[in-house]
């Protein structure tokens, strides 16, 4: 058996995969198919205003699926692959992909791990979320990844070793000056130094 085929098998079927990123393990599926995405947010419990967060295999793939400026180049340049979302404006091909939240953004990432990458590159890009129900800490074991999930999800593509990564870094470039919108495993001054010619990079959203 190859446990990648099958988990790229159940993606194209609309199916729940979970599998493992260099931050934590994530819970997803096909991001352009609408009855996919779906069943992500009922297993996840997930509110639909939150929108679901889409991995690819490569910067150019994102690419295709956002509108990047000067600055989300710098910063996908740098830090991809690795534990960064970068929230960007969609691009036509992602504009009717229904995962949640405004529809006229999208959160991308390129994620640093073996399986995850062989999965997108098979696959295509996919919603991903991390693999916990809202509200719960993420799952660090298959064990504990079954217990939460159980039968909503297809296939399971579990390391030996626990996940005890720290969530992405989540940059909002949609509105103006830079916004981290969660603290994570880039640091807020790495950001910062990226983007160090341009306007002042702000941890909150403005008033109003």
């Amino acid at each position: 058996m190859d446990p990648i085929a099958d988990a790229v098998a159940a993606v194209r079927r609309g199916e729940l995969i979970v599998l493992p990123t260099d931050t934590v393990y994530g819970i997803g599926a096909a991001s352009h198919d609408p009855a996919a995405t779906a069943r992500l947010f009922a297993a996840k419990r997930r509110p639909r205003d939150l929108i679901l967060p889409v991995l690819a295999a490569t910067l150019e793939v994102a690419r295709t699926l956002a509108r990047f400026d000067d600055r989300a180049e710098i910063l996908a340049t740098a830090l991809w692959p690795g534990p960064l979302t970068l929230v960007l404006p969609r691009a036509p091909v992602s504009l009717a992909w229904d995962l949640g939240g405004g529809a006229g953004t999208i959160g991308l990432r390129v994620p640093s791990h073996p399986l995850a990458l062989a999965v997108l590159s098979a696959a295509g890009p996919m919603a991903t979320t991390s693999a916990n129900r809202s509200g719960a800490p993420p799952a660090g074991t298959c064990d504990e990844l079954h217990a939460a999930f159980g039968d909503l999800v297809a296939v399971y593509l579990c390391q030996e070793q626990p996940l005890a990564g720290t969530a992405s870094t989540v940059v909002d470039l949609t509105h103006g000056d830079a916004r981290i919108l969660r603290a994570g495993g880039v640091g807020a001054d790495r950001v910062e130094q990226l983007l160090a010619a341009g306007a002042p990079l702000l941890d909150s959203p403005p008033p109003g």
